[in-house]
């Protein structure tokens, strides 16, 4: 009874075959013993000494079994999981879930966000090209109202935006032009509002407006090809748009374009979070400019010499994520080629088939929409590969639900920290360069301790054994025995499952 409440205990954190074969094995000693017990009978052995050899057998046979099987190592695993998650938040890591402490040691891909990962996120408007002869009063009023963000003047040395970037650094402007965006949003009356979507790559505003005495007039916001698409009114052709366009993007700019009507009554203008105004004129392109963090470089590099590869991708257009690629070492001119870059669009339209094919190729996927990341980050994990993506919106909850590790930022919504596995508090890439470090560190203290278990494990065996078969009292008795299984599966374990990490892990390639 004792025997069996014993293998259960010690089993109950292991699988079934182990259970089954421990059992096995201890009733062939059992048998074994039997045999001895009625061959000393036969010859004529003393009884009470043939007792207690036998209830000494079987003590020591009971004690290896304590003694061979490792039931320090979930205790270990368990340590050196908890040990990380500790140390990892002064990297800048809060970790959510255990296991992505180690999954993230065997990362092969890194699927990353542009903004606020790879660059600064203090964006600044860099550029304000204005065509036709477009009131500027109906520019500064559309940049006011058709907008989310805020600012925050508490310290005028360094305001703080509140909400979406980019629209704060268009209010950042429209305050250096002597502009106040309060004053305007506070006296206008707001009618109707399409929302911004990643799908429809703009946002739109119905107001009373004030530059024009009351008139109802919709602004319009978005990816400066999408606005310009809309537009039947322009003073600037299509290929001067392109060229502007292309040029920014060159400098890796983020770019937006700008369109108003003025409506009539009966002028319809939004139905169903869509424009159907057809009389739109187009007012012009802002730059934005977002460099790259100093860091991120060198982050980079150490992730491409670790043997993983990085993907950018982005709603941003080709021309500015290609540029962001070129500064941060990802993209070399006379190496990659278009097929190492795609767009959302032709992303979407490709097969399964030739989606797999070409998987491994893609470097950059800019104009991206939230469910090709998810296609990306499963068709990768039917390639075999361990994806680790980041997001920071709440459209990205699904790609930080399929992945191996979904790492959500620091600034980003509660839905897309929720879904993820570790939360980048700083929302810089050179964080997660250090999480790979902290896995593959982790996952070594764990081989360390099972290495020292399996060395302590099977020099206790062999030696009880080499003891059997010189016919004399086992070497090492039972008290001995569990001392020394005490002592190495507490405090070995405390101190193998506690060793810091190293840089020299990220010179390896990921392990299976």
């Amino acid at each position: 009874v004792i025997f069996f409440y014993l293998v259960i205990k010690k089993f109950e954190d292991f699988s079934r075959t182990k259970c089954i074969l421990s059992i096995v094995g201890f009733f062939v000693v059992f048998m074994a013993m039997v045999l001895g017990l009625f061959y000393h009978l036969h010859t004529g052995a003393d009884v009470s000494s043939l007792l207690t050899y036998t209830m000494q057998t079987l003590m020591i046979a009971v004690t290896l079994i304590v003694v061979a099987v490792p039931e320090g190592l979930p205790m270990a695993v368990t340590l050196s999981l908890a040990y990380s998650m500790r140390r990892m938040l002064k990297t800048n890591n809060l970790v959510r879930k255990m296991h992505a402490c180690e999954t993230m040691g065997a990362t092969t891909v890194i699927c990353t966000d542009k903004t606020g990962t790879l660059t600064q996120n203090l964006m600044s408007v860099d550029d304000m090209k204005v065509y036709g002869d477009t009131q500027k009063e109906i520019l500064y009023e559309g940049i006011a109202v058709n907008s989310t963000a805020s600012i925050d003047f508490s310290d005028k040395s360094k305001p703080q935006i509140l909400g979406n970037p980019t629209e704060g650094a268009l209010l950042l402007w429209l305050n250096k032009q002597g502009t106040n965006y309060r004053s305007i949003r506070e006296n206008i009356k707001t009618l109707s509002e399409v929302p911004f979507s990643t799908e429809r790559k703009y946002m739109a505003t119905v107001v009373e407006s004030i530059a024009l005495k009351g008139k109802k007039i919709l602004y319009v916001k978005g990816a400066p090809e999408i606005v310009f698409g809309l537009c039947k009114k322009t003073s600037v052709s299509k290929e001067d748009v392109d060229k502007e366009l292309a040029e920014y993007q060159n400098r890796a700019m983020r770019t937006l374009g700008f369109a108003y009507q003025v409506l009539e009554d009966g002028d319809k203008a939004i139905d169903g979070n869509k424009i159907t105004a057809d009389n739109l004129c187009f007012i012009g392109i802002a730059a934005i400019a977002d460099p790259v963090r100093a860091d991120v470089p060198a982050a980079v590099k150490e992730c491409v010499d670790a043997g993983i590869s990085v993907k950018i991708v982005t709603g941003d257009t080709p021309g500015t994520a290609k540029e962001i690629a070129r500064q941060i070492g990802l993209w070399d001119d006379h190496k990659d080629t278009e097929r190492n870059i795609i767009t959302g669009p032709e992303f979407a339209a490709l097969s399964d088939k030739e989606l797999r094919e070409r998987i491994l190729d893609f470097k950059i996927i800019s104009r991206a929409r939230p469910m090709d990341k998810k296609r990306l980050v499963e068709t990768l994990q039917e390639k075999g590969q361990v994806v680790a993506v980041t997001g920071d919106g709440t459209n990205d909850a699904p790609a930080l639900k399929a992945a191996h590790v979904g790492l959500s930022m620091g600034d980003g919504t509660s839905v897309a920290k929720e879904a993820s596995d570790i939360t980048i508090i700083d929302s810089s890439f050179e964080s997660i360069g250090r999480a790979v470090m902290w896995g593959r560190s982790l996952y070594q203290n764990i081989q360390r301790f099972i290495l020292f278990q399996m060395t302590v494990n099977v020099a206790a065996c062999l030696i009880v054994l080499a003891g059997a078969f010189m016919g004399t009292e086992s070497p090492l008795t039972v008290t001995q025995m569990l001392w020394v299984n005490l002592i190495m599966d507490t405090f070995a374990a405390m101190a193998l499952a506690s060793l810091p990490p190293t840089d020299r892990v990220m010179k390896d390639k990921p392990r299976n």
